[in-house]
């Protein structure tokens, strides 16, 4: 929200103009201002100010307490309406809390996501109040997009993933390599890359390049063969259901882990929230809005402002 201040205003005072005025003789001049003094000594009336009269009469000149709390209160609440719509409709900003989609997102990016891509359901309002059934004005996200949805398993739960997965296809890790519809994904090798692992160590990774049948191609990171998701049975994506994967494939829960060990599943059409598409600003892990020095010092300015891929 932002607040307008008006400036200084300078008023332009104009010289009274000048009229010419009859000379009295002196001896009428004293009759005349002693017959008025006597008048108002008579009535018991107090000389008044007209200047004075005109600001007690003026109902503009000062307004009461009562009329400048209902204009800030009218302010703050059409602020907060246009920020709802806003949120609701156009777009609404996440903080990341994790390392699961390096190294194209890292904890403390804060990324803005665009609401209208992929249509609104009751989870693109707030609270996800049951007053919209499937999605309306909905468009199919394409595969390598990453999505903001919420959680299947509590439906309140906002997380971010990969979409690799559409309706119909089968998905499946073969040792530590990515196949969709039996075929392998291409992917690069770019070399190792040091990671901090968020446990006050740091470790070696390897970066790949990794191209979707689509022609999409984005960075990943892998800890190497071995991992528990590395090989993998075969998902098949059923109707109006999205398979996600985070781009950290080894320190990602995600479609692969199902609900009953606390995984995310195939996502429903319905919890999707948005497409996220750029880093407007980042922090260091460690920056607390109760620290104010840590806004600075921990800021990340080379993210700021990257479109994401």
């Amino acid at each position: 929200m932002s607040t307008e201040k008006a400036g200084p205003e300078s008023e332009t005072i104009e010289p009274d103009a000048l009229e010419p005025v009859a000379t009295e003789a002196p001896a009428e001049a004293a009759a005349d201002t002693a017959a008025t003094d006597a008048g108002a000594a008579e009535s018991g009336d107090d000389p008044v100010d007209a200047d004075e009269a005109g600001e007690d009469d003026d109902p503009t000149v000062k307004k009461s307490a009562k009329d400048e709390f209902t204009e800030i209160a009218k302010t703050i609440f059409y602020a907060l309406l246009i920020a709802l719509v806003l949120r609701i409709l156009l777009f609404q900003p996440f903080t990341i809390p994790s390392a699961s989609m390096e190294p194209n997102l890292y904890e403390g990016d804060y990324i803005i996501v665009s609401k209208w891509d992929y249509g609104y359901s009751r989870h693109s309002i707030p609270l996800s109040p049951p007053v919209i059934k499937g999605r309306i004005f909905g468009s199919a996200p394409q595969r390598g997009d990453i999505v903001v949805f919420k959680l299947p398993r509590d439906n309140k739960t906002d997380y971010i993933k990969r979409l690799i997965g559409l309706p119909g296809d089968r998905i499946q890790m073969r040792d530590n390599r990515l196949y969709i519809n039996d075929r392998p994904v291409e992917d690069v090798v770019r070399g190792p890359i040091d990671v901090d692992t968020g446990y006050g160590f740091r470790s070696q990774a390897l970066a790949a390049r990794e191209t979707l049948p689509n022609g999409r191609t984005f960075t990943i990171q892998d800890f190497g063969p071995g991992g528990r998701l590395d090989s993998t049975g075969v998902y098949t994506v059923p109707p109006g259901h999205y398979f996600m994967m985070g781009d950290n494939r080894d320190n990602s829960i995600d479609s692969r882990v199902p609900v009953q060990e606390g995984g995310v599943d195939l996502v429903p059409a319905e919890n999707l929230v948005g497409k996220a598409n750029v880093i407007l600003f980042s922090w260091k892990p460690g920056a607390s809005l109760w620290k104010p020095w840590t806004w600075f010092t921990h800021l990340r300015p080379s993210r700021f402002f990257t479109v994401l891929k």
